[in-house]
C-alpha cells in the first residue's frame, strides 16, 4: 500500500531521472528489484517511498531549496567558442559579467550582437586572437570546444602535444589570462572517448599549466529546469594558487516536459508564439502522421516500416531517432541541428511537422525574445548547437558562490 498524497512518477519520469530505459524499468519490476504499482488504466508508477530505500537514487529526493547568491562583486567571463549565447546568457542570469565572447561563426556572431548590443564580441577563429592583455583580469574563462581527438603517442599528454585541437585553444587561453577558474563543456561522448584517455589528457594539460581540476561530471540537462534529455561533460578547473571550493549544482527536484515547452506554465508565462520552421515532404508528412505521441519508427505497419528505413531495416541498433514524435508527457531528446534529418527527427507531439524555431529555442530553455540571425537553417544549427540556458544558470550560481567564497 502507498499514502495516496505521496508523489507518483510515471515509467517516463523515472527513467529519465534514473538514466535507465523504460524497458530496464520493466525488467526491475518483473523480479522486484524495484515494485511498480499499477494505476487504474494498468500503467507502472513508482511511490516515492518506494525509490528511497534505492541509496544511489536518493540524490534526488533532497528538497532543499536552491538558493541564488548575488556576487560580491562583478565577476569578469571570456567565453569562447560562444555559439548564439546559451551558455552566455546562463551565466549572465547568475550575475557573471561577460568580458569578451569569441565564435567564428557570423550569423551567430550576428545573433550574439542583435541582442546584447553592449557584449565585446571577437569574431573570427580563435587562433588569431591574443588574450595576454587580460592576464589576472579575468575571473573565469570557459569554452564548450568542439571534441577533437588527439594522441597519446604512449606518454603523458603536455600542453605541446594538444596543439593543433581547439582544445588546446581553450588551454592557450586559460594560460594567456590565468583566471581564477576556468570551465570546459563539451559532449557526453568525450567522458569515454579513447577509453577515458581523451579527457584525462585534457586534465593533465590543465595541471600543467596550474589548475587543479575537479573530477569532470556529466550534467543531465533534465535535472536543471531544461525541457530535454540532453547531456554534457562539464570540465572545472581552479587555480592552485587559490582556495576555492567549487561543488557541481544540485538537481531540481523536477521534471519538465514538452507539455512545458509548448504551453502556459511553470517554465513559459504562455504558449509558444508561431514561428518559422521546416516542413516534410508529403510523402514523409504520410508515414509520421501514424506515428504516435512518443512513438518511432517501429510503431509503423512492418509494410511502411520497411519501405521507410530501407537498408537500416535490417541493419543493428534501435535506430530511435527515425520517425521520432516526441511526446507531451516526457522532455523532448536531445535536440541537434535539424530537427528533420531522419536520424534525429523530432516531429512535434501533437501535429505532423518538425518543431519550429521558437519551438526549439525553449527545448533549450532561450527566452521567447532572444532572436537568432541567418536562414531557417542557420537559425536551427545555432539552437541545436548551444548549452541550454537554464543548465548554464545553475552552473553560474556554482561559480558565483565559489569567487564569493574567496572574497
Amino acid at each position: 500500500m502507498y499514502n495516496h498524497d505521496e508523489k507518483l512518477y510515471s515509467i517516463s519520469e523515472l527513467a529519465d531521472i534514473l538514466g535507465v530505459t523504460k524497458e530496464t524499468l520493466r525488467r526491475w519490476d518483473r523480479s522486484g528489484k524495484l515494485k511498480a504499482i499499477r494505476d487504474n488504466k494498468g500503467y507502472r508508477k513508482y511511490p516515492e517511498a518506494n525509490l528511497k530505500s534505492i541509496p544511489e537514487f536518493c540524490f534526488w529526493f533532497d528538497k532543499s531549496e536552491h538558493k541564488k547568491e548575488n556576487p560580491k562583486r562583478d565577476y569578469s567571463v571570456i567565453e569562447l567558442f560562444a555559439g548564439a549565447g546559451g551558455m552566455a546568457l546562463g551565466f549572465e542570469k547568475s550575475g557573471l559579467k561577460s568580458l569578451v565572447l569569441n565564435e567564428i561563426d557570423k550569423y551567430a556572431c550576428e545573433t550574439l550582437r542583435n541582442n546584447r548590443p553592449k557584449w565585446n564580441i571577437l569574431e573570427g577563429d580563435v587562433k588569431k586572437f591574443s588574450f595576454s592583455k587580460y592576464k589576472n583580469k579575468v575571473d573565469i574563462v570557459s569554452g564548450g570546444f568542439p571534441c577533437q581527438a588527439f594522441s597519446y603517442a604512449g606518454k603523458k599528454l603536455g600542453f605541446e602535444d594538444a596543439r593543433g585541437t581547439l582544445f588546446f585553444e581553450f588551454a592557450r587561453v586559460v594560460k594567456e589570462t590565468m583566471p581564477k577558474i576556468c570551465v570546459g563543456e563539451n559532449v557526453r561522448g568525450l567522458f569515454m572517448h579513447d577509453s577515458g584517455k581523451t579527457l584525462k589528457g585534457m586534465v593533465d594539460v590543465l595541471d600543467e599549466i596550474g589548475y587543479k581540476v575537479i573530477s569532470p561530471k556529466i550534467l543531465k540537462a533534465i535535472f536543471y529546469k531544461v525541457p530535454q534529455k540532453r547531456e554534457r561533460v562539464i570540465i572545472v578547473g581552479v587555480r592552485k594558487d587559490l582556495k576555492i571550493d567549487f561543488t557541481f549544482p544540485k538537481p531540481v527536484n523536477k521534471v519538465y516536459t514538452m507539455r512545458d515547452v509548448l504551453f502556459k506554465g511553470d517554465l513559459y508565462d504562455s504558449d509558444v508564439p508561431e514561428s518559422l520552421g521546416s516542413k516534410y515532404p508529403n510523402d514523409k508528412k504520410k508515414v509520421l502522421k501514424l506515428v504516435p505521441q512518443g512513438g518511432y519508427w517501429r510503431d509503423l505497419p512492418l509494410k511502411i516500416q520497411k519501405k521507410y528505413m530501407g537498408k537500416s531495416f535490417y541493419l543493428g541498433g534501435g535506430k530511435t531517432g527515425m520517425a521520432r514524435r516526441l511526446s507531451l508527457d516526457e522532455p523532448s531528446l536531445t535536440v541537434t541541428t535539424s530537427p528533420a534529418q531522419k536520424q534525429t527527427e523530432r516531429c512535434h507531439p501533437i501535429e505532423t511537422r518538425p518543431l519550429q524555431i521558437r519551438e526549439y529555442a525553449r527545448v533549450q530553455t532561450f527566452p521567447d525574445n532572444w532572436m537568432f540571425s541567418g536562414s531557417v537553417s542557420q537559425q536551427y544549427k545555432q539552437i541545436g548547437n548551444a548549452v541550454p540556458v537554464n543548465l548554464a544558470y545553475y552552473l553560474g550560481c556554482q561559480l558565483v558562490k565559489s569567487l564569493n567564497s574567496l572574497e
